[in-house]
């Protein structure tokens, strides 16, 4: 008799979902962390950063975050999809695992804060174009995120492929 097929996904696909999912996260830093918009009333300027929100401080953080373990975890593929073995073995597979599951929330929480955070201030009213296209961006960044949720949940469902089976 044939032995079951293998659930195991090819080193180069996740690989790629990797990269795509550090080039969205990139994406988002470069968009979130350039935002600003200057506000002009009778008598003075207000210049808002994106970084005077919180909402956006943990869309930041989370890009951060997600950016520092999808490069780790890059190299790791990288050393996968080159030589064919896993760096660590077994264990190392549970601790990709659970990564990845964890990843996949930060980054989630984080794009819904973002596009909360816009949700609420269109809410209150803007005036000038400057304000809108804060938000904007905000909201692009937040999209950008999310698709790095996306990549890293489908990249999430892949490492528990490759977890080890137990026969109890």
């Amino acid at each position: 008799m044939a032995p079951p097929p293998s659930t195991a996904v090819s080193p180069v696909v996740a690989l790629i979902i990797r990269v795509i999912t550090l080039i969205s996260l990139v994406i988002c830093l470069i968009i979130i962390s350039t935002n600003s918009a200057t506000t002009y009333t009778d008598f003075l300027a207000i210049k808002v950063k994106s970084t005077d929100f919180y909402a956006y401080r943990y869309m930041l953080a989370s890009a951060v975050i997600g950016l520092a373990y999808t490069l780790l975890q890059t190299a790791f593929a990288i050393f996968h999809a080159t030589t064919g073995n896993r760096l660590g073995g077994d264990g190392f597979a549970l601790v990709d695992f659970f990564g990845d599951k964890a990843l996949s929330y930060i980054l989630a929480t984080g794009a819904a804060a973002g596009f909360g955070l816009a949700v609420d201030l269109k809410r209150i009213g803007i005036a000038s174009d400057a304000e809108h296209n804060f938000l904007n961006k905000g909201n692009a960044a937040a999209g950008v995120l999310f698709i790095g949720f996306i990549f890293s949940a489908v990249s999430s469902v892949f490492s528990s492929f490759s977890l080890p089976k137990r026969v109890t």
